[in-house]
């Protein structure tokens, strides 16, 4: 009976871990960081991601059932029998796919790599596989690999190409990950599953389409370190050049991804890749028309850059091989950007200078890249920290060199009236000497030139028990949200402290960007600066659970008043000693009044 009972609990365990928390199993870590193949990796930047499979056709419907949220997940969402699933390749005919369609708008929108399913957790093979019938050669009416062509068009472009694969999960075989609503876990045998289809498919992939430069694997399980060892090196052998991604397991890949639409807080040493949705699922769905603007995708570019990693955006295609008509325009318009401002993306480092009120840096030898998300109202764009001798400052691509004037470490740069490009502008400082790497600095740049300033807690000093810790939850289904807070504060000691520069005197209205729960409510708190004090009680936002969205107030809580420019500390902690922290900081904002 203990045994029984052991099980079940183990069985349990296990069927939580693969519901919609997966991010769990995604280890981050890379063990070959040294590998000589990381240094494309490290220079492109910017992937494509492509998700496409039986899914795509469904298009987020299943018996007259619409999903909202992962598209490629709708067989585990609808329970679909994998009997009937099977049965939509019988009229899966891509006939609109065009490759060199594809790898052409890829090059212009400024793709340097591009990824593509070859088999999703559906366990549908979109390529010629000689392992299983059920795959798009044998098992629908369009009768032709169309990965192929795709290798050879993204190669005639110059974009280096890669599959991803989950080697795991497979909804449609007996033994594969995942599927227990047809087949019995106590039944499989995962070893199996790997030396008959996973491992083999693995194989076909590294020999039939030329040279890879990825191999982007997904949803680790059912193997040992020794034996994921085991299968890497087997896989190595075949192509010793091509990268695989970290999501193989247990810190084995090459470089570091992060968990589905996340971004690290910092800078991050290495190569890294930030993975995004364009609108917000992996695979097509018909009525998800939540497309990221090109100024989204060009900020989150370059914030992803500033930090020093890649970002792979993510493209749904449709049923018949075709893109939803906003990912080609937005796409394009990313490109026509990245014509102008490229180099301050491509082949880059994080940047020197750590965020500021008017956007983020990256770095080359002897330039910084100033990406201008937002203009100061006076036109004085400040850079502070410069402590290299400044050659020359200019609009990038435009020789005509802007004024500017140093004082102290702080270098002011005037402006033009209007600047070519609202979404990013970016300025090419070039510089002789050795600049300071402050990326990591805590101290916050406050300035009454913008609407606000919002600081994480990440920047803070923290006293006491006080510390960060990265929520992940859900909006739709899969449609991941990360955010870094402050936790642990319940006496007054948890404190954090807040290094501030402030470059104007005047008032600013602070206010505290939390979630709190609503047995924590109505807890005293105190905001602090120099004398100047402002308590405030806890409101309640509601219970978190990652699998629903996480509530933030934006709680105004009183005014400040800055004498004079220069640094300060700004304090945040419980007034008293409480039973419950006092909330989860998501962020400062200090508001400038006029």
């Amino acid at each position: 009976m203990m045994k029984k009972l052991f099980f079940l609990l183990l069985t349990l365990t296990y069927i939580r871990s693969l519901a919609q928390d997966m991010p769990d199993m995604w280890t981050k870590g890379a063990a070959n960081s040294a590998n000589p193949n990381l240094e494309w990796f490290r220079s492109a930047k910017f992937g494509l991601f492509i998700h496409w499979g039986l899914y795509s056709k469904l298009g987020g419907r299943w018996n007259d059932s619409s999903y909202y949220g992962s598209g490629e997940w709708i067989m585990n969402r609808a329970k679909a029998p994998a009997a009937e699933y099977a049965k939509v390749a019988q009229s899966f005919n891509p006939t609109g796919f065009n490759a060199a369609e594809w790898a052409g708008i890829a090059r212009e929108a400024g793709i340097k790599y591009l990824v593509i399913t070859a088999k999703h957790h559906e366990g549908f093979s979109m390529y010629d596989s000689k392992v299983t019938d059920f795959d798009i050669v044998d098992a629908t009416p369009y009768k032709k690999d169309p990965m192929k062509p795709l290798a050879a068009a993204c190669r005639q472009q110059g974009i280096r190409f890669g599959f991803y694969y989950s080697q795991f999960l497979d909804w449609h075989e007996p033994n594969g990950g995942g599927n227990r609503w047809d087949f019995k876990e106590q039944n499989k045998d995962y070893q199996q599953y790997y030396r008959t289809k996973s491992i083999p498919q693995l194989k076909e992939l590294l020999t039939n389409y030329g040279p890879l430069d990825i191999v982007w694997f997904d949803m680790p399980g059912g193997l040992t370190p020794e034996q994921t060892k085991a299968m890497i090196d087997s896989l190595r052998q075949l192509q010793p050049n091509c990268l695989f991604s970290s999501r193989v397991g247990h810190n084995l890949g090459d470089y570091r991804d992060f968990g589905d639409s996340e971004v690290p807080p910092t800078p991050i040493a290495g190569a890294w890749e930030s993975i995004y949705t364009h609108n917000d699922s992996w695979g097509y769905i018909q009525h998800d028309l939540n497309f990221k603007s090109p100024k989204e995708i060009i900020r989150l570019l370059s914030n992803v850059a500033s930090k020093g990693g890649n970002l792979m955006l993510n493209v749904g295609p449709d049923g018949n091989g075709q893109w939803p008509a906003y990912s080609i325009k937005y796409l394009r318009e990313t490109g026509k950007w990245l014509h102008q401002y490229g180099e301050s993306i491509y082949g880059t480092t994080y940047g020197l200078i750590p965020a500021q009120p008017w956007g983020v840096t990256t770095s080359k030898p002897g330039k910084l890249y100033l990406h201008i998300w937002h203009k100061p109202g006076n036109g004085q764009l400040i850079i502070p920290g410069i402590n290299a001798t400044v050659k020359s400052i200019k609009i990038l691509g435009n020789n005509k060199p802007l004024a500017w004037k140093a004082t102290g470490t702080d270098v002011t740069v005037t402006l033009p009236a209007a600047l070519p490009d609202d979404r990013n502008t970016v300025l090419v400082m070039d510089y002789s000497g050795s600049q300071q790497d402050l990326s990591q600095l805590h101290t916050q740049t406050v300035s009454s030139q913008y609407p606000a300033t919002r600081i994480s807690p990440v920047w803070a000093v923290f006293n006491g028990a006080a510390e960060t810790k990265s929520f992940t939850y859900s909006h739709y289904f899969g449609d991941w949200k990360h955010d870094n807070c402050a936790v642990n504060m319940l006496r007054p000691e948890d404190a954090l402290v807040f290094p501030l520069h402030v470059q104007e005197a005047g008032d600013y209205k602070v206010v505290l960007d939390y979630n709190c729960e609503t047995a924590g409510a109505t807890q005293p708190g105190l905001v602090t600066l120099g004398a100047q004090q402002l308590p405030f009680l806890t409101l309640a936002t509601g219970t978190y659970d990652s699998h629903k969205p996480m509530l933030f107030i934006d709680h105004a809580v009183g005014v400040i008043h800055i004498d004079k420019p220069g640094d300060y500390n700004l304090t945040v902690k419980p007034a008293k000693a409480n039973n419950k922290e006092l909330f989860r900081l998501r962020s400062v904002v200090l508001e400038p009044l006029r």
